[in-house]
């Protein structure tokens, strides 16, 4: 090679050396409003979880004990915790959370703290202890463990005075640091009212926002399991959504400044739910929503209840508003008397799964060719083909004066979807306020879609299926440049 061309070779080589460390040395977006902590992007990215109601009341047909049942009533002769467990993950469950302690104070943990417990049950001899069987077999198939602690407590006769308050303390101290990491503590709304209270067989009000010092027993949960998430009406991490019947508002944002019902403070128990639904836009606190829905209309068992389990139709649609919303899914699938899920429940939960297994299976985006509008500073860490590379922690960006930008994909060939999906980089905030897709159709483009937050997970499901080669991505109203980690194209079969 003669001088003169290998000073060029060199020459160019250094360049482009030089424009890829220029790229690389990009800046990423700054973050922008408040953002999560790694509880809550762990959290988040669970998606969907189980609820498990189990208690007496399975045995009584009831949906609230009064706190008089017989301990001897709670006998689950056939109860395994790894069938269970192995159902719940074979339909994509991510997590579980068992109700310790329901509002008749029927603990299903050896305690300390009352006789009214699984110690004085026939069932295992006494010797029995049902969250521990659970969190263990959660272990083994890979779920994460959560626990319910009722705050009201139907049974206990101290309840409504001072004294209570220890001993409820002493339960969940007991629950968080003997079975090992929690990742989701969740306190019931549900405060005050008639109960057995040791014999009493009286109304007792408290107020909810004083009576159980709530600052005092989340620091406690902080104490002993700080990567746990909390769920109350009010947070502080995570938010109820407003409604049992598991839908999150069209738009539902992250963040969330909760009020009581007659405005001022919230407490758990007194929330305005139809802010709930909907969080805040640019709020003060990072405090998504969690939908929880039982698979049937009560939350315990009840036989007459097994020929109306929601449908794997209805479930799907259940996803679509809550994590299709950027909330989490808590599905109920209470066990039955003999300590097993039931047929019908276990059906509707595998065909669910089934359906989005069959439509995750393929993201026709992943074959695309995607071309941005623009790029942050033209750099490959922030390029368009982040979208589909698998990785939530990666994400496509724009430059600082962009805030509306396009995608267009330009498909393998000509293609029939009706799911739509995207997901913002939240860890640096949640930005988009509103995006809309069109398809190209004869030379012209079509909206087919529209909607407002994005957040975690936005899914976006049309009506009828649509086929073309080329669609297109419009953020139309975003405060700062976007930060997109996933877009995808998806077929749900009918």
């Amino acid at each position: 090679m003669s001088t003169t061309r290998r000073s060029f070779v060199i020459g160019s080589m250094l360049a482009a050396g030089c424009a890829m460390a220029k790229a690389e040395h990009v800046p990423s977006p700054a973050p922008f409003g408040v953002l999560p902590a790694a509880r809550h992007l762990r959290w988040q990215r669970m998606e969907t979880n189980a609820f498990l109601h189990f208690t007496v009341n399975t045995f009584t047909d009831r949906e609230w004990g009064n706190g008089d049942e017989d301990p001897a009533l709670f006998n689950p002769a056939a109860f395994d915790a790894d069938a269970i467990v192995q159902t719940l993950r074979e339909a994509g469950m991510k997590g579980v959370i068992l109700t310790c302690k329901h509002h008749d104070g029927f603990c299903l943990w050896p305690t300390q703290t009352t006789e009214h417990c699984i110690r004085k049950s026939p069932w295992r001899n006494g010797k029995g202890d049902v969250v521990r069987e659970v969190a263990e077999a959660a272990k083994r198939h890979g779920l994460r463990f959560g626990v319910y602690l009722s705050p009201w407590d139907r049974n206990q006769p101290t309840y409504g005075t001072p004294a209570y308050i220890p001993l409820y303390r002493q339960q969940l101290t007991e629950l968080l640091s003997n079975y090992g990491p929690i990742f989701e503590v969740w306190f019931d709304g549900a405060n005050g009212g008639f109960g057995y209270y040791g014999g009493a067989r009286e109304k007792r009000t408290i107020d909810k926002h004083t009576y159980y010092d709530w600052p005092g027993t989340i620091a406690l949960v902080r104490k002993f399991q700080p990567q746990a998430v909390i769920f109350s009406d009010a947070g502080p991490d995570i938010r109820w959504v407003g409604n049992e019947n598991g839908n999150a508002d069209e738009t539902c944002w992250a963040t969330f400044d909760p009020v009581g019902e007659r405005g001022g403070a919230a407490a758990p128990g007194d929330v305005l739910t139809s802010a709930s639904m909907t969080g805040t836009r640019l709020g003060s606190r990072w405090m998504p929503a969690e939908c929880d829905v039982s698979i049937r209309p009560g939350w315990f068992w009840h036989q007459k209840e097994d020929a109306q389990v929601k449908t794997v139709e209805q479930l799907l649609d259940l996803y679509f508003k809550s994590v299709g919303r950027g909330a989490n899914l808590l599905l109920n699938i209470p066990p039955n008397p003999k300590g097993q899920l039931s047929e019908p429940d276990v059906q509707a939960l595998l065909g669910f799964r089934k359906k989005l297994d069959q439509m995750q299976s393929e993201n026709l985006a992943s074959r695309a060719r995607l071309d941005a509008s623009n790029v942050r500073g033209s750099s490959r860490r922030f390029g368009a083909h982040l979208l589909v590379d698998g990785n939530p922690d990666t994400y496509w960006a724009t430059d600082d004066t962009v805030h509306t930008p396009q995608l267009t994909l330009t498909l393998d060939r000509t293609r029939r979807f009706n799911v739509i999906r995207l997901s913002e980089a939240i860890q640096i905030g949640q930005r988009i306020a509103s995006f809309a897709v069109d398809v190209e159709q004869d030379g012209n483009w079509r909206e087919v879609a529209h909607a407002t937050s994005v957040g975690a997970c936005r899914y976006l499901r049309l009506n009828a299926p649509v086929e073309c080669v080329k669609l297109r991505l419009r953020i139309t109203d975003s405060p700062t440049p976007i930060a997109l980690a996933e877009f995808g194209v998806y077929l749900l079969p009918a």
